[in-house]
């Protein structure tokens, strides 16, 4: 099939309900969105981290609405969807962190399971949506750490309260997506989309590879690293959203054909150890920056995980762009620009850019 490419003209004017817009990918689509001239809602809470980058590309300049509300609130999410009558949702908000899920699984499911359960029934009661995407993980399906990658009908599941609450997310799009948006009269089209380890400039989240690296080398400190040898789906932030954005083109201009599940992972060869993403990232900043294998004993996290994104290649045209090696030097890239007080907004777009150009 012939390769699909985010559509500029497809994306101007176009009205895009987006939840978590305040978060790591959030910041990131928005910014995207709005370059194409799309008018974007962003619905979210207030962003937990400081920096941000929510604040770092100052997304409220550039977006229609930024509305501050929690996902778990079904009134308020309903009440700002219908204002907004959107041609796309996306919905994205979640608890997005597997330590973090361990100490608060209560607030991990209401989020990730009940905002699920909430965006698609704010969808369901409007008449403008002609496309949603619900984002998940790779992680939403039963890891038997076997060494072939996951396919989509394989089963869900999930070990911690995270994964696990992602496998329930895809229950729950399946449920609404065969009882509310599967009939003839049905003009929205749902589907989920799962995708590997995000990587990008401009996470600052706490208990993720890429941003306690960068903390650490900025301090000049060793990066402890809990499992070396874990081996995950790495992927720049582009890679993901671009698949989001064709998946709802797809969605919106053609037919019931994609509302299903969807992977968006890298290319088999980027599916690689901690130790070696660390590797790239200390061989692009140089100064000293290096790293130590922590001793202390941690919670369960998956040692093997890969995903098999022959769906996405083959039906709806959609292949990696960025090897592992050009993704760490973006994001050296992209913090070393924030550290030296740039304008981050010029900085990002430039990726993006580069990233629609790239073959």
């Amino acid at each position: 099939m012939k390769a699909a490419h985010v559509d500029p003209v497809f994306w101007k004017g176009k009205k895009v309900f987006l939840t978590g817009h305040t978060g790591f990918k959030g910041g990131w689509l928005s910014l995207w969105l709005a370059s194409m001239g799309a008018k974007v809602m962003g619905y979210a809470l207030v962003p937990n981290t400081t920096p941000n980058l929510f604040n770092a590309l100052a997304i409220d300049s550039l977006i229609e609405k930024s509305h501050i509300g929690d996902i778990r609130n079904l009134a308020d999410l309903q009440k700002a969807m219908t204002e907004a009558k959107p041609d796309v949702v996306i919905h994205m908000a979640a608890q997005p962190l597997v330590r973090y899920s361990y100490v608060n699984p209560v607030e991990t499911y209401a989020t990730n399971v009940m905002g699920t359960v909430h965006a698609l029934e704010s969808v369901r009661t409007i008449d403008s949506v002609q496309a949603t995407v619900v984002v998940t993980t790779d992680k939403c399906y039963e890891n038997k750490e076997w060494v072939w990658g996951y396919r989509e009908n394989e089963p869900m599941g999930g070990y911690d309260p995270y994964s696990n609450s992602k496998g329930c997310a895809e229950l729950v799009t399946s449920a609404y997506r065969q009882s509310y948006f599967s009939g003839p009269n049905s003009i929205n089209r749902v589907a989920s989309a799962r995708a590997g380890n995000v990587i990008g400039g401009g996470d600052w989240s706490k208990d993720r590879l890429i941003p306690d690296a960068i903390k650490a080398f900025e301090a000049n400190v060793p990066l402890m690293i809990r499992n070396p040898l874990a081996t995950r789906p790495w992927q720049h932030v582009l890679e993901p959203l671009s698949g989001y954005l064709i998946l709802a083109q797809a969605l919106y201009e053609r037919d019931s054909f994609f509302a299903s599940g969807w992977n968006f992972g890298p290319r088999d060869e980027d599916n690689r150890s901690v130790q070696e993403v660390v590797e790239l990232v200390i061989s692009s900043w140089g100064d000293g920056a290096r790293w130590e294998k922590e001793g202390s004993e941690q919670p369960h996290e998956a040692n093997l995980l890969k995903l098999d994104c022959s769906k996405a290649r083959t039906q709806l045209g959609w292949i990696p762009k960025w090897s592992l090696e050009v993704a760490t030097q973006k994001i050296v890239q992209w913090q070393k620009a924030f550290q030296a007080k740039e304008n981050m907004q010029d900085i990002s777009l430039a990726q993006i850019n580069h990233y629609m150009n790239s073959k």
